[in-house]
Formats: C-alpha cells, structure tokens, sequence
C-alpha cells in the first residue's frame, strides 16, 4: 500500500500497468530556444524542455504520435530509463511493440510542459518561475509571465519543427493533455489528423474554475509562499502538501478510497484526544503528499492552475467559435465517474463539433478510480484506440 499511495499522491505516475511484454529503454533529451513569445506576448529567454520518443520517425516524417500529460505528469509516457526503474511510463499499457499505440508503426513524441509541476524531479527539464532570469541572474518567481495552454502546445510545434516534422498522425493527451490535444487541433488544423481526448474538456467551466482555484490558495495561504518570493528561504511545503492532497482527493472516486483506506474505528482515541490529531483516512491523504512536497514548486504549480483556469480551445471568445476551424477525426474518452473534470464536459465539447459536422466518436472508461480512469483504465479502449488510429 505505501508504494501504491506514494504514486497515487503524483496523479502523475500511480503504476499498476502491466508488466512489459519487450522492455522499452528511453532517453530524456533537452529542446532548447534561446526565446519564446507567449501567446500573450511576452518574451522568455533560454528556454528549455525535456521530451522522449519511442519508435522510429519514418522517411515521409508522417507518422507521428504526439502525447501530451496531464497537471502533474511529465514526458516521461511508455518505457524505462534503465533496468533499475521500478516502473514504467504512466501509458506503457498502451504505448509500445503491438500495443494500442504501436510503436512498431508511429514514432511517439511527448514532452515536459513549460512551468511542469514537477521541477525537483531528475527527469523533467522544464522552464518556468523556478528558473533563473538571464537578465536577472536569479529565478524569475512572480515575474514569469503568465502562460496558456497555447504557450505549452507552441513550445512543442517547435520542438517538432526542428524535427523537420509538419503533420501529426494524431495527438493524444490525458486531462491537461487532453486541452492541449484539443488546442492543437483547433489551433493547427492543418498539422492535426486525429485528435484524441481522455478524461478531458473543450472548456472549464465556473465549477471546475473554482476547483482549481482550491489548489492555488492552499499554496499562497503558506505564510513561507511570501507573495511567491520564497527561494532564498524555506519553501512553502505545507502549502504544496495541502494542494498535493486535494488533487488526489479530487481526481479519485469515492469507490476506489473507500476500499483503499481502513474503515475507521467508532470513536477513534486519537480524534477523541485532540482536534490537531490526524484522523486515519487524513493520514492516509496526506503522508506521501509530505515525502513529495520537495519535489514540486508551488510557484509552478500557481501557473498551471492559471493556465488550465484559462482554458478555451482554440483561445476564442465562445468555445463554438474555437471549434470551427478543426478539421481532425475526434475521439473523446472521459471517465464515466470523474469528480474532477466531469464527462458532461466532453460530452458538450462533442456535442458542439457534430453540430458543426465533424467527425466525433465518444465513449465512457468505466473503473473504480474516478477521473484517474483515464490513466488505470485506459487499456479497455485499446482497441478502439487502434482502430481510431489506423482507420482513414
């Protein structure tokens, strides 16, 4: 149970995949432009993001698979960095010789996201507040702008044009991936054959806005957070454990928890004792959130909560008029039980595109697990999702 909560608490990398049937070794390698301008139009210097590939880029460069992660996952999508890996990338059910997305025929790219969640990780190369200032020598904190999900889908339309790539068989991402899926599709349409979204949305809606924005205040509630000018001193770990916690709580279904956690005592003498002591469920919740804290940055995480809260595809003023211009075959897969982005926000964002004659397929993942589904379920669709990439 310890090794399972302490990847539950990531949301990233909670490993029941099965094991592999041929291990896939993988390299983390770095992008590196020396600046980008945000969609908003300011200009980050040196900027640098890790990204894998599994397969091989065939000569026509048209069989590419791009994956994009969800809030707190990386790159890091299918495989092993080396034998001493205890587990695998977080689709390695899906990604790989003869699987779902098969390897054997696409070359599969992912990449870290700019102000990734996770920058303490050895294996995320990332850019964002935690990041040193060129102009300033010291890291940027509050004075990185503000980035979108554009800004995370541009950063890689570049790194696959140094490639020399211009077409993308399809894009397949899960909750956050599953905007910047959807973004590319409407943003690049002509790069964009197919369009895969799990456990995802069109648009956040007030409801959900307001969700996130219960992540963002239990960090800046940290009196260590100081107006996020905190890497002189102490980091703000309590804040970042609070967030940690109510992200799992939030993206796991009641189903899963109840069974996970040990029913509680009538009365327990701790919760007698005082109101400070932790509850057994709470302690639960909350221990691998603490181990983890160090390797998040508050900061980072304030930024991809904004640019989630942001959300829009195709950055338009309506979510109809962001979805015209898309021209992909669409495949939407949200969790039929997802507490944190809810399906009937898939479900309209598919409504939307039939309305306007586009091709759109969508079905539920059934599972214990409630929005986390789209990671630990995500194998019953294996077949569908083949299909949907094969199919002209």
């Amino acid at each position: 149970m310890t090794r399972l909560w302490t990847t539950v608490i990531s949301i990233a990398v909670l490993l029941i995949s099965l094991p592999l049937a041929a291990e896939q070794w993988v390299e983390k390698k770095t992008f590196s432009m020396d600046s980008y301008t945000t969609h908003g139009g300011e200009t980050i210097k040196d900027v640098k993001v890790g990204w894998e590939s599994y397969g091989t880029l065939n000569e026509a460069k048209d069989n590419v698979v791009l994956i994009t992660h969800f809030f707190s996952g990386n790159s890091h999508a299918a495989g092993k960095y080396s034998e001493d890996d205890q587990q695998a990338g977080y689709w390695d059910s899906i990604i790989g010789p003869g699987k779902a997305i098969d390897t054997d025929k696409y070359y599969v790219i992912s990449v870290d996201s700019l102000v990734n969640a996770y920058p303490n990780l050895p294996n995320v190369i990332t850019t964002g507040p935690a990041s040193i200032d060129p102009d300033t020598g010291k890291p940027y904190g509050l004075d990185f702008p503000v980035v979108t999900i554009r800004d995370f889908v541009n950063v890689q339309k570049a790194l696959l044009e140094d490639l020399g790539i211009s077409k993308l068989h399809a894009v397949v991402g899960a909750s956050m991936g599953s905007l910047q899926a959807i973004e590319w599709a409407a943003a690049y349409p002509n790069w964009v054959e197919r369009m895969v979204s799990v456990i995802g949305a069109g648009s956040l809606d007030a409801w959900t806005i307001m969700g996130l924005e219960q992540w963002a205040q239990a960090i800046k509630l940290d009196p260590n957070w100081k107006g996020g000018d905190y890497y002189d001193s102490d980091a703000p770990l309590d804040g970042i454990t609070m967030a940690q916690a109510m992200i799992t709580h939030g993206a796991m279904h009641p189903e899963y928890i109840n069974q996970a956690v040990p029913k509680q005592e009538t009365l327990p003498e701790k919760g007698l004792e005082s109101v400070t002591h932790e509850l057994p469920a709470v302690e639960w919740l909350y221990a691998a959130s603490r181990a983890r804290a160090p390797l998040a940055d508050a900061n980072h995480i304030l930024y991809l909560v904004r640019a989630n809260q942001l959300f829009v595809a195709g950055h338009q003023d309506t979510l109809k008029d962001g979805l015209k211009n898309i021209s992909a075959k669409t495949l939407f897969l949200p969790s039929s039980n997802d507490l944190l982005l809810m399906p009937y926000m898939a479900e309209n964002t598919a409504e939307q595109l039939r309305e306007m004659g586009k091709e759109v397929q969508y079905e539920e993942i059934n599972g214990p697990w409630g929005h986390l589904n789209g990671l630990f379920s995500i194998q019953q669709k294996a077949e569908l999702l083949s299909e949907f990439l094969t199919t002209e």
